[in-house]
């Protein structure tokens, strides 16, 4: 009996030694790439519950997305702005007007003169009483009303007036300002004087 109990320790003692013992992690060595048959693989679909295909795995080989499209001499580079810029729908353009602009600029008349004594009281050529208060110009042609802007430069004053009168009679000269007009500008003599057509009445 104890003959038996003896043989049977000494066989477990065996056993307990042929029991590997793990090591430590760095005593591991690296064990063989495992190659995965990709033919054993089964086409996997995941439906929705409207029955459209969510997702499908065809293949493991991240190398075939780029099959026929990557070669060895191919160069990899960023697209360009050229490449990235997508071209717009055609759209139609109104017409153009064609149309001539007038600008008003300021002109220069060197020799200006006023008129007052004497025609006090009288009517204009436009129907109008002459006072020593009526604000306008005499022009040989213009239509009356035309609307005229004056500037006197040594002052810097400007004031828009309408054609009321005919007038200069004296060769050379284009306006003739009313007593009022000229006492505004405070331009009372004959000289020189900055003018442009006006668009609006008053100063």
């Amino acid at each position: 009996m104890r003959t038996r109990i003896i043989v049977a320790f000494a066989a477990l003692m065996a056993a307990s030694a042929l029991v590997a013992v793990p090591g430590p992690v760095a005593s591991r060595q690296s064990r063989a790439t495992r190659i995965v048959d990709t033919a054993a693989l089964t086409f996997v679909t995941i439906a929705l519950p409207d029955r459209r295909p969510a997702a499908a795995i065809s293949s493991t080989n991240l190398a075939s997305g780029s099959a026929g499209r990557l070669g060895p001499d191919t160069v990899l580079r960023e697209p360009s702005d050229r490449e990235r810029l997508r071209t717009r729908p055609a759209a139609r353009q109104p017409a153009l007007k064609v149309q001539v602009v007038v600008k008003s600029f300021w002109r220069f008349d060197p020799d200006i003169s006023w008129y007052g004594p004497g025609f006090f009281g009288s009517g204009t050529a436009c129907g109008q009483r002459y006072t020593r208060e009526i604000l306008g110009v005499a022009h040989r042609s213009l239509p009356c009303g035309t609307l005229v802007t004056f500037r006197n430069p040594a002052n810097g004053r400007q004031i828009t007036v309408p054609v009321i009168d005919r007038g200069p009679y004296v060769a050379g000269r284009t306006w003739d300002m009313s007593r009022a007009l000229c006492e505004y500008l405070d331009h009372c003599y004959t000289g020189s004087i900055e003018w442009r057509w006006g668009g609006r009445g008053g100063g």
